[in-house]
């Protein structure tokens, strides 16, 4: 997974004149704002010319290619991530339509316990970015070692505790009669397995985010790329066995291999070891598996070689100082992810009402539409590194012309990704489902219910920036407001009136999931415009020092 809880198309979930138009003894020798103009030289701090983004100082120089390479990397992490979700997806589809509903369901429910400790990961990559702007790598190692303690005990109580409450929760979900018979067993079999391997995958979660805050997101990518082909080749077999497993007729139609007839090897070996899968929990299995070596290889990277913070074993000791000031930080990063997943747990139960295609075509659209969002949500990670290296380095007119030249991108990409969206929506949404029961019916929900949503997409490119500089500056707190309103008065709300109330019934619900971004962009950007985000978190990177700051 990503460093914070799976991307999800539905979580939004990130005074003084304008920093950057005041003056300052860094500005531009000729006033100029150009992003790609250099404003300072490389000074070899952390993210400069032998930092993190390869030559491209974070805190001096240009503002375009230190934002690009951050960027990139957190897109393919989060492309990679939605691999995960495809590939499950596909699989899934072939098995039946009940199934890819299943997982739909499940998400939610999932993050809202992964959001309790999602927000300390949020935390840790936000008290990183501003110590290494402040040249502290000292005090960056020991908010790491820190950090990783505290998700570490967290991970574990929430596994236990989301393993004992799946079924429970599933069961009070007002459900349709058959979607209550056939897709809701097949959820908590699928979560079961997830919480109980959970400590497994927040490992990964706490090492990108480390890893992000100190501004180097190619080394996470490469780890979520192995992570994820060990899921693309696990997933099959743990799903179908070698009974009606859909890779061995896909490669029967590739030229060349046709020729060693692999639905015959399929039979021979269901013949010799009667493997038959485990079907929604073999998903689940493959999952946790593949995290599971991620999170090792993020450990190794972190420990035993020189990348990232400078974190050793020593760091590990708990220090309360350190810990209160994480929890300090990453409470309000919590809250904002728990009534995320709770505004979407109560988007579920309102869906659930409904018969089992509109379920799946919901669950096959959010994931269609987590694509799209990938180039927003890469932006969004890169700003709030960004901002907090530069208010680290008390460079708030910097930071202040990053997010803004970062919100005008994202929201003329996520245009162009609007355009694409609408008009290849029915071909893209086919894909997804095999020849199985009520799969007409799932796809036309699901191909009006992604144009739908496409209205938003400039929106959200602009919201995403808005909230990663938020965090990035330690405003959690306003964050988690904005979200908040994005979510349970854009989103939940407006679902509810346009369903239950005007009675638009599937379409009120794609309208009403469309709105909450628009209002959560139209808030974030008034207040941004504010300018009292400028202030940096900590006060002194001294490791010594305990790091207090105001929210």
């Amino acid at each position: 997974m990503s460093d914070e809880p799976p991307v999800d198309p539905d979580d939004p979930s990130d005074g003084p004149d304008d920093p950057a138009t005041a003056p300052d003894e860094h500005a531009h020798a000729d006033g100029s704002d150009d992003p790609d103009q250099p404003d300072g030289p490389g000074d070899g701090s952390p993210g400069g010319p032998d930092g993190p983004v390869d030559g491209e100082s974070i805190t001096e120089g240009s503002l375009l290619r230190p934002l690009f390479r951050l960027a990139w990397p957190i897109v393919v992490i989060q492309l990679l991530q939605v691999t995960y979700n495809i590939v499950d997806t596909l699989y899934l589809g072939r098995l039946s339509a009940e199934a890819v509903g299943a997982i739909s369901l499940a998400f939610p429910l999932i993050f809202l316990l992964i959001a309790v400790a999602g927000g300390f990961t949020t935390a840790g990559a936000i008290l990183v970015a501003q110590y290494t702007g402040a040249d502290g790598d000292g005090s960056a190692g020991l908010v790491a070692g820190q950090t990783i303690f505290t998700v570490s005990v967290l991970s574990v109580l929430i596994g236990i505790a989301g393993y004992f409450y799946t079924r429970p929760a599933l069961e009070i979900l007002p459900s349709d009669a058959d979607t209550a018979a056939t897709v809701i067993p097949l959820a908590a079999d699928y979560m079961e397995v997830i919480f109980a391997g959970i400590p497994l995958m927040f490992g990964f979660f706490v090492f990108s985010a480390l890893m992000r805050g100190y501004g180097d997101t190619r080394t996470p990518m490469a780890v979520m790329f192995i992570s994820v082909l060990l899921n693309v080749l696990l997933d099959p077999f743990f799903i179908f066995g070698f009974e009606g497993n859909p890779l061995f007729g896909w490669l029967a139609a590739v030229p060349g291999l046709a020729a060693l007839d692999p639905v015959a090897l399929e039979a021979t070996l269901l013949s010799a070891t009667g493997i038959t899968g485990l079907g929604i929990r073999g998903a689940a299995l493959a999952t946790i598996l593949s995290r599971g070596v991620a999170t090792a290889i993020g450990l190794w990277v972190l420990f035993g070689t020189d990348y990232g913070p400078d974190v050793t074993l020593g760091h590990l000791a708990p220090d309360l100082d350190f810990i209160e000031d994480i929890f300090r930080l990453g409470l309000p990063s919590s809250v904002e992810q728990t009534t995320s997943a709770l505004a979407m747990i109560t988007l579920t139960a309102m869906i659930v009402t409904f018969s089992p295609p509109v379920v799946a075509a919901y669950g096959l659209g959010n994931r269609l539409i987590s694509l799209v969002f990938l180039p927003a949500m890469g932006l969004g990670r890169a700003i709030d590194t960004m901002v907090g290296q530069n208010l680290g380095a008390n460079r708030a007119d910097r930071a202040g012309k990053a997010v803004k030249f970062a919100a005008t991108t994202g929201a003329g990409v996520m245009f162009l990704v609007a355009v694409v969206a609408v008009t290849f929506t029915e071909p893209i949404v086919g894909a997804f489902l095999g020849d199985v029961p009520d799969a007409p019916a799932t796809i036309g929900y699901a191909v009006e219910y992604v144009r739908i949503r496409s209205v938003e997409f400039a929106f959200i490119g602009v919201s995403q920036v808005i909230l990663g500089a938020f965090r990035g500056a330690g405003n959690t707190k306003t964050a988690m407001v904005i979200s908040i309103l994005t979510l349970w008065v854009g989103r939940v709300a407006s679902v509810a009136y346009l369903v239950f109330v005007a009675g638009w019934g599937e379409t009120g619900v794609w309208v009403g999931m469309a709105l909450g971004n628009v209002l959560g962009a139209v808030v974030g950007v008034a207040w941004f415009a504010r300018g009292t985000w400028t202030e940096r978190y900590i006060d002194d990177p001294d490791p010594g020092v305990d790091p207090v700051g105001d929210d």
